[in-house]
């Protein structure tokens, strides 16, 4: 039994925030109806990589059912209303305001089904200014700061994930499970709205915190703004070793292990984290000479030795090969394909995941009859 058999969430969604969110209630067990327009989910557009099929749809839409739904017929509409009555959760990112244009706002769903979960995501939320702003990942990288503190010094950077909308995804999918939680007790739903800028600065809060009762932070590429050393050095053999010395005692280990020199570990300009940060230059300096002394494979034999963090510089390639990975197959309309593995482990075991990804509305005709066809039952 998954901890969500049993509950039925209807997803009117398009791109990657809201799927993120109902694919991980797919694989928590609930039964995803995912209703597309004609043209289906704007995504299945985005590119051809995986066996002729969009990797981000691919990604984040297995163990799913589509539904073709036009809310601009009656036919579909009715679909709609018979699905929202008995649903658990309705999911939307429609553009801001869409779904009261359509005539279904919020509030006359919840009195259609009290028990019902609803969750918006928006850009920036319902509140103006922004309220009906359209809102895409990047554009709130760039809005919330978070392009900002990306790259080198001296360009802004986009972070090479949809951090935004998978960052946001998961917010809605834990507020979804809290609301869950409640309505065990209170027997009503929850109407939720998640904001993909608001999500964004939850996470920038140590930065913004530094910007308000400090010095905001500048854009380092490939160190911590406030940890030292935390960065990439060469070795002698030109391969990248990303070290992160987390404390003061890991400092005085690395003094003494990797550079030989105790008393670096006690110096007062750099026994302290404060101190080396204000050091950086210096701090950083002695990790270079000692990386550059020996090839990478030599300087993690002696950081693992040392029991201190250290990491490779991958690419994609790289990440590939990694023996770490973890992989799950999906199936396609005719073939396989393989992905990372959801990062979760109950009990020793990873949770079982819904592992087709559905053709546009393949499963139209199936969920017609079920919820307003002549046969339909009663769920």
């Amino acid at each position: 039994m998954t901890p969500l058999a049993g509950l039925t969430v209807i997803a009117l969604e398009q791109a990657v925030a809201a799927p993120t969110c109902t694919r991980r209630l797919a694989d928590a067990g609930a039964r995803v109806i995912k209703l597309e327009r004609p043209e289906g989910d704007f995504a299945r557009g985005y590119d051809t990589a995986v066996h002729g099929e969009a990797t981000y749809f691919v990604w984040l839409n297995r163990g799913k059912e589509s539904v073709i739904c036009d809310l601009g017929h009656d036919e579909d509409r009715k679909l709609f209303e018979a699905l929202i009555s008995e649903a658990d959760v309705f999911v939307q990112n429609l553009k801001p305001g869409s779904l009261n244009k359509l005539g279904y706002p919020i509030e006359d769903l919840r009195a259609r089904n009290p028990r019902l979960i609803t969750c918006t995501i928006s850009g920036y939320g319902p509140d103006e200014p922004f309220a009906t702003r359209k809102a895409y990942d990047l554009l709130i990288q760039a809005e919330a700061g978070l392009a900002g503190l990306t790259g080198p010094p001296d360009t802004p950077s986009r972070i090479g994930v949809s951090v935004v909308d998978v960052g946001t995804g998961m917010h809605a999918y834990e507020a979804i499970l809290e609301a869950l939680i409640a309505r065990g007790t209170t027997g009503r739903g929850t109407d939720i709205h998640v904001s993909m800028f608001e999500a964004m600065t939850e996470w920038m809060a140590v930065p913004l915190l530094h910007g308000r009762y400090g010095t905001a932070p500048k854009r380092q590429g490939l160190k911590h703004p406030s940890v030292a050393p935390y960065g990439v050095f060469a070795c002698s053999d030109g391969v990248p070793v990303l070290l992160s010395i987390q404390n003061d005692r890991e400092w005085r280990i690395f003094a003494a292990e990797l550079l030989g020199d105790p008393a670096v570990g006690t110096d007062p300009e750099f026994a302290t984290n404060v101190a080396r940060a204000k050091n950086r230059r210096r701090t950083d300096d002695f990790v270079a000479a000692c990386f550059a002394m020996a090839p990478a494979s030599e300087i993690a034999r002696r950081l693992d030795a040392a029991d201190l963090a250290y990491g490779l510089l991958n690419d994609v390639a790289g990440v590939l090969e990694h023996p770490c990975l973890v992989t799950t197959e999906v199936t396609l309309a005719e073939r396989t394909a393989e992905m990372p593995a959801r990062p979760v482990r109950f009990d020793g075991a990873r949770a079982p995941a819904g592992r087709r990804v559905p053709a546009l509305g393949a499963h139209t005709d199936a969920v017609r009859r079920e919820f307003v066809g002549p046969s339909r039952r009663r769920l």
